[in-house]
């Protein structure tokens, strides 16, 4: 779960659209809550025992939003 939550900070951190200021707070909530919905989904399949599915199911979360990971 560490690793998922560090993966998510620097794909936010990296990612152009941080690089801009955002004035719209509503599309702002609107990521944050897809992040947190993608994060529970994806939080079911522990990597220990899934491998790399987890960090799959929250990329295909994120796209399936229309979000950048």
């Amino acid at each position: 779960m560490k690793i998922l939550v560090c993966m998510v900070l620097a794909a936010l951190v990296a990612s152009p659209a941080f690089a801009q200021k955002r004035n719209d707070n509503h599309m702002d909530a609107a990521r944050a809550a897809t992040i947190h919905q993608c994060s529970v989904a994806a939080s079911r399949y522990a990597e220990y025992t899934w491998g790399n599915l987890e960090f799959e199911q929250y990329w295909a979360c994120m796209a399936q939003h229309g979000q950048v990971e």
